[in-house]
């Protein structure tokens, strides 16, 4: 019987519905560590954030390639000097995390430039 007496109806919760790649939670993972160092909402959170902006980035990508004739490298090495810096709208390992997700979105090739320190 659906919806009755004996059924469970309870709504899942959005912790039940996101999957979080482990890649993502690596970054809150020291090293040496096995669990991360923030509660899964605030991952979550960030996650969304971080996810939403690569593929926010997903276009401007391929206007900045097609207006400027400039190579995926070129492209991604752009985006990456307005993810880093004093300025930057998220840390440097979110950052990291975002070009290689925009990469995989775009079919492209992953970054492999060095990372200023």
């Amino acid at each position: 019987m659906i919806g009755g007496r004996g059924s469970d109806n309870r709504r899942m919760s959005d912790e039940n519905q996101i999957v979080v790649p482990p890649s993502f939670i690596a970054l809150f993972v020291e090293p040496g560590r096995v669990k991360p160092n923030a509660s899964r909402e605030h991952i979550t959170g960030r996650y969304e954030f971080c996810e939403a902006l690569a593929t926010m980035l997903v276009e401007r990508a391929q206007t900045l390639q097609w207006q400027l004739g400039i190579t995926e490298a070129d492209v991604l090495a752009r985006l990456a000097q307005g993810l880093r810096g004093p300025d930057a709208p998220v840390p440097e390992a979110e950052a990291g995390w975002i070009l290689s997700r925009l990469a995989e979105l775009l079919e492209w090739e992953r970054p492999s430039w060095k990372q200023d320190k």
